[in-house]
């Protein structure tokens, strides 16, 4: 397995280690795992934002579609 050197202040090394010891894993242990959380995150954000971009892409056009509807639905009705 390849290996990756990571430097950090004392303090987030004492927390690696304390979090490494109270899980029972090693600290290599301990990072992968965090980086493949940190990457499923990123995945789940990605999917998030695109969800929303599209919900708002399809709101303008109901909107417009909605507005449409309106301009017709009384359009030759003013006289009745």
């Amino acid at each position: 397995m390849p290996t990756v050197t990571l430097k950090t202040d004392n303090h987030l090394h004492q927390q690696i280690s304390q979090m490494a010891e109270e899980l029972h894993v090693s600290k290599s242990e301990l990072i992968r795992k965090a980086l493949t959380m940190y990457q499923q995150n990123l995945a789940k954000n990605k999917i998030k934002h695109s969800l929303q971009n599209a919900s708002l892409k399809v709101r303008d056009v109901d909107a417009s579609l909605n507005n449409e509807f309106d301009a017709l639905s009384f359009d030759g009705l003013n006289d009745v």
